[in-house]
């Protein structure tokens, strides 16, 4: 029987937001991979990752092995992050070659949408074809914030353009100018840019911030352009301008 490495969406930290598959997937795998910044593990004494402290809930500590990546690492595809991937694809292969038939990586949000479980698959498919990949959706953020805020993503004809804050200033102006939600992940170091295009096209009154969401320290409001201490993993969402109930129909 061949393997399967199995990515599990896990949510955006709130240990209730796991879906009823990703628990099973996760309870029945043999080993249970989560990230880590590899900063951290390489001195010894890397914190648990916004998945592991998720999945502990589910899963025991005993089964649960960490990743190092570069999940700090800003630049494109850098000499730092193709070692973590290569060396996170040979832990994988590793706990397959030694018998393993379920492996499972958690992973916050969604495996398929900014996830590093693409990265890692790739590596696995690499150097060990016969291994199945799969994945389990997960609740993301930018749906967190919306039932947080009680501010729908997207109604009627409404499209929905979900970036990240990385990518620069120019598509988060172009995605405001249009008629639909606009989401920004990792906002982080761009926020002062991302406030002030919010302020030039006239919707900052309308955005709402997210932090940490799904953990005890979340914060859920207003946009400000003051705050100087967004996480990495902060969600912002501009809603489209509506003028009445059912004006998209």
């Amino acid at each position: 029987m061949s393997a399967v490495l199995t990515g599990v969406g896990v949510g955006p930290g709130d240990p209730e937001l796991l879906t009823l598959k990703a628990v099973r997937v996760l309870g029945e795998a043999d080993v249970v991979f989560v990230p880590v910044m590899d900063r951290f593990a390489a001195a010894g004494d890397a914190p648990p990752g916004r998945a592991e402290s998720t999945v502990l809930a589910h899963v025991a500590a005993d089964r649960l092995r960490r990743l190092p990546f570069a999940l700090d690492d800003r630049g494109g595809v850098t000499a730092r992050r193709e070692r973590a991937w290569d060396a996170a694809a040979r832990a994988v292969v590793e706990v397959v070659d030694g018998g393993a038939r379920a492996v499972a990586f958690a992973t916050i949000g969604d495996p398929n949408v900014y996830s590093t479980f693409g990265y890692l698959a790739h590596g696995v498919r690499a150097a060990r074809p016969q291994v199945e990949v799969r994945t389990v959706p997960g609740v993301t953020a930018m749906q967190e914030l919306s039932a947080r805020s009680g501010v729908p993503l997207c109604e009627g004809r409404e499209p929905l353009t979900l970036l990240p804050a990385t990518a620069g200033l120019a598509l988060f102006a172009d995605a405001l100018a249009g008629p639909g939600t606009v989401v920004a992940y990792k906002g982080w170091r761009r926020h002062p840019e991302l406030v002030g295009e919010l302020r030039r096209q006239g919707r900052l009154g309308d955005a709402v911030l997210g932090r940490a969401l799904g953990l005890p320290g979340e914060r859920v409001g207003p946009v400000d352009a003051a705050d100087d201490d967004l996480p990495y993993l902060s969600t912002l969402l501009v809603p489209a301008q509506r003028d009445r109930r059912g004006g998209k129909l």
